[in-house]
């Protein structure tokens, strides 16, 4: 009994006139593309944004995730937010508490690597700075050359209006985004 749908028949032409495979090798088999590639196959660098919300925790684990079974770099960021001109007053008092959450969240994915490093391991690090969360994160996934940036989704109730840090990643269009909820 033969497969009607075998194209490997000798005198086999596809659509086009040429000999199923293409013109570069046997049929069936694939050929590389020739010249310089951008890009891998898979991830190398994937950037979770990690603000410490539920949201951001689950964005981070998905990430870990991803970075282990792609064999990638994972990078956890937290941009430490730069506060309004109303709270200025309070300066210091500001940028040591957001200095206090950064290593916090650095103890607690420290805490988390110890937990799961007999199941499996992935190579991460941990950065941090100052600024707009969505400036933040853009400016380390351009410097990373990040492969694919994870966040959470907004918690905050004003973000439907005016747009949540996850919405203005996606909208750039400039790295594949995963949004996590």
């Amino acid at each position: 009994m033969s497969n009607e749908s075998d194209a490997t028949d000798a005198g086999a032409v596809d659509d086009a006139g040429r000999p199923p495979g293409g013109e570069y090798g046997e049929p069936g088999t694939a050929v590389a593309p020739t010249g310089f590639e951008l890009g891998t196959d898979g991830p190398k660098v994937v950037l979770a944004g990690l603000d410490g919300s539920d949201s951001s925790w689950r964005a981070t684990a998905y990430a870990a995730g991803l970075a282990r079974r792609q064999g990638a770099v994972l990078a956890v960021a937290y941009v430490q937010p730069i506060l309004g001109a109303a709270t200025a007053l309070a300066g210091a008092a500001v940028e040591e508490t957001t200095q206090e959450i950064a290593d916090d969240l650095l103890a607690a994915l420290r805490d988390a690597e110890e937990r799961v490093r007999a199941v499996w391991r992935v190579q991460w690090r941990f950065l941090t700075m100052r600024g707009d969360p969505y400036t933040g994160l853009a400016k380390l996934a351009d410097e990373l050359r990040a492969d694919a940036v994870v966040v959470g989704v907004s918690e905050q109730a004003g973000h439907k209006v005016i747009g949540s840090v996850a919405v203005r990643l996606v909208k750039a269009g400039r790295w594949p985004v995963t949004v996590v909820p």
